[in-house]
């Protein structure tokens, strides 16, 4: 059936990440985006299109000018218009975005979200995607290799949906190295030198302007074309002593080199990820093909490794809580009805009503083709305890009649048809109170339909089944439960 961590709840908008290439200018990123953004509100059921670019000010998402958020606000689903008479759903509408955008630009990858769900998965994994492809090494080279490979081969993996390597291309980038040796004749340090490269490249605040009650920084800088000059930042004048300045190519050695823009480090290694949103597909059956797809194909030099990440690590501690803490639970309920019932049998025959219940809720998940998860294993903590419950109402009926001298079918004929209204009752009143759940269509609903589908097909076969199966089983069995 498959599993996922959570269904995914849909949010009624949109954000597409855009990811440009490493080197562009803001200038040009500006542009780019404002092109995106006017290519978005051509269709009809975009309300809104904002859109942010690299780090703010009070930086609590720092990314380069080369990542863009895109989030698009839609109207209302009744103001949408028809396209060859009908109306598209979210995913078409985002699907039809996407591919408008790469006919404008194709050579940006563009990864679909929303944006709760995107900050939740930055918050939980450091990452923006659903599923992650975490690859640790020590060697950079290493790490930008792997990720390419992996990213082109997870492409080619049935439901992929959006994939892109986190990890961008080297960049040009201006390094600065002080002459310690130099340096040292005149008994300055290093501050010297990064006081004027500060200066000149990144600014100094040197006063205020006022404009009535407004107040506006004063600073001082080189401007872009000199700051992007070579010659003019080896004749910045460096102060090394008084009344004495020399030049700052005579100080330090000036030029320009290839690094990596972003290195991320994670549990004290250098990290590096392939993002993927599947499209189409449960978590686990994605994951376990493309792990697949990654052993055989990615060869591993020493010291570098995967780990997955995102909502299937979530899925995998959840699962993993889940097998140890049910047994408990299941264990502590089966001797508080032995306490009470003081015969194993019996108490066996009762908790004959938790597989009678799972059949309903299993076959309910298959033909409403929804796969497990946290939701479903809720609705199935719940059936459990309302099928255990129907077991202890019909084997306390039966106990009380064969108390009376009631023997063999007559005994179990008059104890089913005695409850057989409070069991109904209780089915119809749990089948009828998870019905609205089920069939609901509004925001929150893809968290509901999993459980109430599960306890709507669980109370069904668990009332039969322990109406008809129960009563034969109590039959065969009442002569064993009396030694036992």
């Amino acid at each position: 059936m498959g599993a996922e961590f959570l269904p995914e709840l849909n949010e009624g908008s949109i954000v597409v990440m855009v990811h440009r290439n490493v080197n562009i200018g803001i200038d040009t990123a500006v542009e780019q985006q404002r092109h995106t953004e006017k290519i978005i509100s051509t269709f009809a059921e975009v309300k809104q299109v904002f859109s942010r670019i690299g780090t703010a000010e009070a930086a609590t998402d720092p990314m380069g000018i080369h990542l863009t958020d895109t989030f698009i606000m839609l109207n209302d689903y009744k103001e949408w218009p028809l396209i060859e008479g009908q109306k598209r759903n979210k995913d078409t509408l985002a699907e039809a975005i996407v591919k408008k955008l790469q006919e404008e630009f194709p050579e940006q990858e563009l990864i679909l979200t929303q944006p709760i769900q995107m900050r939740f998965n930055e918050l939980l994994e450091g990452t923006r995607a659903d599923i992650s492809v975490k690859i640790f090494s020590d060697d950079l080279k290493e790490l930008l290799e792997v990720s390419r490979k992996s990213e082109e081969l997870l492409k080619e993996v049935p439901g992929a949906g959006d994939v892109e390597a986190e990890m961008s291309d080297t960049s040009p980038i201006l390094r600065i190295s002080p002459k310690n040796a130099m340096l040292a004749k005149f008994g300055i340090g290093n501050d010297s030198v990064l006081e004027a490269i500060s200066t000149a490249v990144g600014g100094k605040e040197v006063g205020f302007l006022y404009a009535g009650v407004r107040r506006h920084p004063i600073v001082i800088r080189l401007n872009d074309k000199q700051r992007a000059n070579i010659d003019t930042l080896k004749n910045i004048p460096v102060e090394v002593g008084p009344n004495l300045t020399m030049k700052l190519g005579e100080l330090a050695a000036i030029d320009f080199t290839e690094g990596f823009s972003t290195i991320i480090r994670e549990d004290g290694k250098r990290r590096a990820a392939v993002l993927i949103n599947p499209r189409g597909r449960d978590t686990q059956s994605f994951v376990e093909d493309a792990k697949q797809v990654l052993e055989k194909n990615v060869k591993l030099p020493e010291g570098t490794y995967f780990e997955w990440g995102g909502n299937f690590k979530n899925l995998e501690l959840a699962k993993e809580k889940l097998m140890l803490l049910v047994p408990i639970v299941l264990c502590l309920v089966f001797v508080m009805i032995f306490v009470v019932f003081k015969s194993t049998v019996q108490t066996i025959l009762i908790f004959t009503g938790i597989p009678f219940a799972l059949v309903g809720g299993v076959l309910a998940l298959h033909f409403k083709g929804l796969p497990f998860s946290i939701s479903v294993a809720i609705g199935f903590i719940a059936l459990s305890g309302i099928a255990i419950l129907n077991g202890v109402v019909l084997i306390s009926t039966f106990n009380q009649l064969k108390e009376q001298k009631l023997l063999g079918q007559e005994l179990v004929f008059k104890g089913a048809l005695m409850r057989l209204r409070p069991v109904l009752m209780t089915a119809f009143v749990d089948v009828f109170g998870f019905l609205p759940m089920m069939l609901s269509h509004g925001i929150g609903s893809e968290v509901q339909k999993p459980l109430a589908t599960v306890v709507i097909g669980g109370i069904t076969s668990s009332t039969l089944l322990t109406l008809v199966v129960l009563p034969v089983l109590y039959s065969l069995f009442a002569e064993k439960s009396e030694k036992l």
